[in-house]
């Protein structure tokens, strides 16, 4: 790499411009070399149009005034193209992941396997890579392992680390484009507990802070700075936030409030502007969805209602435009999805190739990216 330095710069009208100063390496005809570093060696204030290659991530990044934004040119699996669906509880524990393109519509397809037959597990994903957290498998009970894909690749999951505050089941995952969050989980051990990761890494979680709301099979969504989560097995109805790329204690954000039934709900989705928590069957179900302004605090407001008569303890995720919710119906075999930015009723997405209760959830284009 070499330094440059350009000054002295004019504009027509004679009045000094800017000095230029950078790292790279140029070489005519065939290519320039941006600067580069880790997601940690970021500049701390950068000007709008930095461009970057970051080394964690393998990609070019820009910072567009408020975050870094990812360029990317893949065409195999473009972002906002593939939910996940991993694991499963019904009929019995499961290992198969499953994925939908979620700008279509009709029924899911398989995709790999996870390391375990098992149910309760959590999920998140930046642009190219699913992760799938924690789980519980009879007899064995909880794991502390971390499981990754890569969403343009059909094929078996792999090992990519494991929870440092411990084992267990009923995670929540939520991510920004570079760090994913694990909050809470088995009432006892890790209910109370936020740790973290670097999505293109691997390696074991570190300690976030704790978690106030003590969630159990809870669920979360984010935009590109905050991360909102609650709802949980107790029936607890508070919800908190984080900002992601910090460290310490949630803080309260406001209660969710079901139109019929108590939540708690694994199926969420967001566009980095709105939150949306979707149903839950278990219990006194929530047949309802309901929604929060991200950036604000605040209770939930009403969004619609389900297009299924009852949720066999469903999951869900979302692009930026779309958010389906999985495992409906009798069966636990139904999709339906939404339209984040209105209010309305669900609709009729498809069906799951096999029953997917209590499964873990992921994507690719979710409003943290």
């Amino acid at each position: 790499m070499s330094e440059f330095k350009a000054s002295g710069f004019r504009d027509e009208f004679g009045n000094a411009g800017p000095d230029l100063v950078g790292i790279t390496t140029m070489t005519s005809p065939y290519y320039f070399v941006p600067p580069s570093g880790s997601t940690a060696e970021r500049p701390s204030s950068p000007p709008p149009g930095m461009l970057r290659f970051n080394t964690d991530s393998g990609r070019l990044e820009v910072w567009r005034n408020d975050h870094w934004a990812t360029i990317t040119g893949e065409t195999s699996a473009p972002l906002g193209t593939r939910h996940l669906s991993g694991g499963s509880g019904s009929p019995a524990d499961g290992n198969s992941i499953e994925y939908i393109t979620l700008s279509t519509t009709g029924n899911a397809i398989d995709f790999g396997d996870l390391h375990r037959a098992q149910r309760h597990c959590a999920g998140l994903g930046d642009a190219t890579r699913g992760l799938f957290g924690g789980g519980y498998k009879t007899p064995d009970g909880g794991t502390a392992r971390i499981d990754f894909v890569t969403f343009a690749t059909l094929g078996d999951a792999s090992d990519f680390g494991d929870r440092a505050s411990g084992s267990g089941w009923s995670w929540c995952g939520v991510n920004d484009a570079t760090r994913g969050l694990w909050v809470g989980g088995t009432p006892g051990t890790i209910d109370g507990l936020i740790d973290f990761v670097t999505i293109q890494s691997t390696g074991n979680t570190t300690s976030f802070g704790t978690n106030n709301v003590n969630n159990r099979d809870s669920a979360g969504f984010a935009s590109r700075t905050r991360a909102v989560f609650g709802g949980n097995h107790n029936t607890n109805t508070n919800i908190d936030y984080v900002t992601i790329q910090s460290t310490g204690n949630s803080i309260d954000f406001g209660t969710l409030v079901a139109s019929t039934g108590t939540y708690y709900s694994r199926s969420t989705a967001s566009n980095s502007v709105r939150g949306v928590f979707g149903p839950h069957g278990y219990d006194s179900p929530a047949l309802d969805y309901q929604y929060f302004t991200i950036a604000s605090t605040g209770n939930s407001q009403d969004f619609g209602d389900i297009s299924f008569s009852t949720y066999a303890q469903s999951h869900g995720s979302s692009g930026k435009t779309r958010g389906v919710t999985c495992a409906g119906g009798p069966a636990g075999l139904d999709i339906e999805f939404i339209t984040i930015a209105t209010t309305a009723n669900a609709q009729d997405f498809g069906d799951l190739a096999t029953a997917k209760t209590t499964a873990g959830a992921c994507t690719n284009a979710n409003g943290g990216l």
